[in-house]
């Protein structure tokens, strides 16, 4: 009898991702294989309740089946290792943790699960906190020698004492069009274009609602590409995605509400533009020291420039998500690419479990 692979899903949030991650949630309990996984859910409310449900044993049509209350119930403030045990006396063989944004994709998750040393699915503390600050994350790439549009940053007290001085900086130093975004942020929430002042300030009020750090990109005249990585040490690529959004850019309601959005598989590049931007999103990974998968984005012009955009340390595995069709088209359909995944994991802490804590 084959031994079962008891696996804790963690899923849900206190972030205004939460709803994006209770699909992944669904739609990863969907591939799963029930003959090789014992699933266990752990929801996370949007007021930080911990609640873990009973075993997954069968099909699950709904995000409403993926929310418990009264059962295990913690706090977020009361981190219990009882409630990473698949049963009384044993524990996960793994965990995937399927959250978005902040407190979850952040490192702040991956840094309680390495403190009760469980293999987890993905990147470790720093590649998730750093990919999760776009701002950290494009100085580590500048010093990577990666290519990247013009950026500038403030945070929220800064701006709040001298407005008139950060726009005049972004438009100086970046100009119109241009993106502003909250650093801390994935899925397009609090994202905005602006094509002049008052666009570039109500953009500021919004991104601000949504962290105290925000970020202002050049708008560029580009195709969105994209191109899925996955391995530990050594990371591969899939094919490559473009993204073709009819809105005037990629926004949270064309992502995940109407697929508003075409998604090219595989785009139309040059084997040399695909050789470069493999070659880029390797160096990526590897400058963020990221472990299990991302999703690396680009910006190709009509030139033939290449830049890079960001990574993406947890992405999506909704139906209208790119990175398991990326995989999908590179031959490695959605229930294999979970494997693979829960493999890189186990693999990973192994390796860690050889390095020396004490000295003789």
């Amino acid at each position: 009898m084959m031994v079962k692979t008891k696996i804790g899903l963690l899923y849900g949030g206190k972030s205004a991702e939460h709803e994006v991650s209770m699909q992944t949630a669904l739609a990863v309990i969907k591939a799963l294989d029930l003959e090789k996984f014992d699933i266990f859910p752990i929801h996370i409310s949007k007021n930080g309740q911990w609640n873990k449900g009973q075993q997954i044993t069968g099909p699950v049509a709904d995000v409403k089946q993926l929310e418990f209350s009264n059962t295990n119930t913690l706090t977020s403030n009361v981190m219990a290792p009882a409630l990473f045990k698949a049963e009384e006396e044993h524990a996960f063989d793994v965990i995937f943790p399927l959250l978005h944004g902040p407190n979850g994709e952040d490192g702040t998750v991956q840094g309680m699960l390495e403190l009760l040393n469980l293999p987890y699915v993905g990147n470790g503390v720093l590649a998730s906190s750093a990919g999760m600050d776009k701002v950290i994350m494009k100085n580590i790439f500048a010093q990577a020698g990666l290519a990247q549009v013009k950026y500038v940053w403030f945070i929220h007290s800064e701006w709040d004492r001298a407005k008139e001085e950060a726009y005049e900086k972004v438009e100086t130093e970046i100009g119109y069009p241009c993106f502003v975004k909250p650093a801390n942020l994935g899925s397009s929430v609090g994202i905005s274009k602006c094509n002049n002042r008052s666009e570039l300030e109500a953009a500021f009020t919004e991104a601000f609602k949504f962290d105290r750090k925000i970020i202002i990109e050049e708008g560029v005249t580009a195709r969105e590409i994209e191109v899925g990585v996955l391995g530990n040490d050594q990371p591969e690529c899939s094919v490559v995605g473009e993204i073709v959004p009819k809105t005037d850019f990629y926004d949270y309601k064309a992502k995940y509400q109407d697929g508003n959005t075409a998604l090219i598989i595989p785009a139309e590049i040059t084997e040399e533009e695909y050789n470069e931007l493999k070659e880029m999103a390797i160096r990526a990974f590897k400058a963020l020291d990221c472990s299990g998968l991302v999703r690396a984005d680009f910006f190709l012009t009509r030139d033939g420039k290449l830049y890079m955009n960001e990574v993406n340390t947890m992405p999506g595995f909704t139906p209208f998500s790119m990175f398991p069709l990326l995989w999908k088209h590179t031959g490695v359909e959605y229930p294999q690419l979970i494997e693979r995944l829960v493999n890189l994991a186990i693999e990973r802490h192994k390796e860690k479990q050889q390095i020396k804590y004490t000295i003789e």
